[in-house]
């Protein structure tokens, strides 16, 4: 099959497109033709390596952790999937690899594709749906009545993430710029700051949740906007101790990612709110109850720009301008 493999850790270094033997099925994975998929700069961060001492992959490896497509094959202790379904899924960590024309995947991991939805529309959803999932529903408990500041809300996680909190009953607050206004408040955004011309920090007060997906300095005036008690998730880091705890990892990364995120944490003890880092992880189950968001018109897909297979580093370089409105899609077979 042919896959875009990434032949060694370099910043912006370029994906080489080879063939590859078909994956290994283990017991409990389906194979899937992949129809399309999407990009992530997660993507970027794992080929240039900023992940590699917590998320080590062996070069060369196949990038891409989003895909909607076929099942074609099923392991011998297979039960929720047979041929011929059409699924979409965000592979679990050290198994992914959907920049290819077949990618196996554990069943745990997969969900029915919206049956509203066609494969671009789906493959733009899972990363992203699951990161909103998991820290607004899971760890932040977003709950009716509440203020939740989402930023970046043209982005591929802001889009799902505000339709996800409005849905939950809050009233949400997002910053993007001027020209993209209208696409979050069509997506439900209550208050909608231009990054470009405000201080979101001189907008915003008592908010109950934060989730931040940009730097060290937005994320420190992000913790000044909550009101005591509140919660701020990181996406973007800087990891902290229960992340290192729940992932295994040894004492001196352990101790190493406790230094990283020491001077965050005692901002957030000193004003009186919660600091947590979330790293997304594969959940077919979530995506299920996702799906059915989707098929109810609750949420809908948000896709910037569709790339053919063979443009695959030109999508990878155009979601690392940070101009993408929603998803970036790569179709990888018809």
């Amino acid at each position: 099959m042919k896959a875009f493999l990434v032949d060694k850790y370099k910043k912006k270094g370029a994906l080489r497109l080879a063939n590859v033997p078909e994956p290994e099925l283990q017991d409990n994975d389906v194979l899937v033709r992949v129809h399309a998929t999407a990009v992530n700069l997660l993507d970027s961060k794992v080929r240039d390596g900023e992940f590699k001492l917590i998320l080590p992959y062996r070069p060369p490896f196949v990038l891409g952790h989003d895909v909607a497509g076929t099942v074609v094959k099923t392991g011998p202790k297979v039960r929720r999937f047979k041929v011929g379904d059409e699924v979409y899924a965000r592979p679990r960590d050290h198994r992914v690899g959907t920049f290819a024309e077949f990618i196996g995947v554990n069943e745990a991991d997969v969900a029915l594709k919206p049956k509203n939805l066609n494969m671009v529309e789906a493959a733009s959803i899972p990363l992203v749906g699951l990161t909103a999932w998991q820290a607004l529903v899971e760890v932040g408990k977003v709950k009716r009545g509440q203020k939740v500041f989402i930023q970046a809300g043209s982005g591929g996680v802001g889009t799902f993430a505000i339709q996800l909190a409005k849905h939950l009953g809050a009233a949400v607050a997002t910053t993007t710029s001027a020209k993209n206004a209208e696409l979050v408040k069509g997506l439900g955004a209550d208050v909608v700051i231009d990054y470009k011309a405000q201080d979101f920090e001189k907008v915003l007060s008592g908010y109950d949740l934060v989730l931040n997906s940009q730097d060290r300095k937005t994320l420190e005036k992000s913790l000044r906007v909550l009101r005591p008690g509140g919660q701020l998730i990181s996406i973007s880091g800087p990891p902290d101790p229960a992340f290192a705890k729940a992932l295994g990892l040894n004492l001196f990364l352990k101790l190493v990612l406790r230094l990283l995120s020491r001077g965050v944490r005692k901002k957030a003890k000193n004003l009186g709110v919660r600091y947590s880092f979330l790293f997304m992880r594969a959940q077919g189950r979530q995506l299920s109850e996702i799906a059915s968001l989707i098929e109810s018109g609750v949420i809908r897909p948000v896709v910037d720009t569709v790339f053919p297979f063979e443009k695959t580093g030109d999508a990878l370089a155009y979601v690392e301008t940070g101009r993408a409105k929603g998803k970036v899609i790569i179709t990888v077979a018809d």
